[in-house]
């Protein structure tokens, strides 16, 4: 994922969301959570609400991500040749690891 960002805040401002934008070599996807307006000059409950929306918008963003990252991860392996069931279970529990074989 390139960047996250979070749109603007205020009364008239455009569709405020929460962004995250995958860009490759070969193409370029954003994902877009909406989050509610915060008024111009927001009262305690506003803020509060406000955050609420922010959280739930964060972690719906995640599994937009995570959804979209599989579906990318499954591509590439048919392109490669492997898209055999199971076949990568090893390679998921070790993701992110330097596995040294043979030793």
């Amino acid at each position: 994922m390139a960047g996250v960002q979070q749109g603007a805040i205020g009364t008239g401002s455009p569709a405020k969301g929460t962004n995250a934008t995958y860009t490759s070599p070969s193409t370029s996807h954003t994902l877009t959570t909406p989050l509610l307006s915060l008024p111009t000059t927001p009262s305690t409950s506003d803020r509060v609400a406000y955050l609420s929306s922010l959280l739930s918008a964060t972690k719906d963003l995640q599994a937009s991500i995570n959804t979209f990252l599989t579906q990318k991860m499954d591509e590439d392996k048919a392109a490669a040749g492997k898209d055999v069931p199971g076949a990568d279970v090893a390679e998921e529990e070790n993701y992110g690891e330097e596995v040294v074989e043979g030793r």
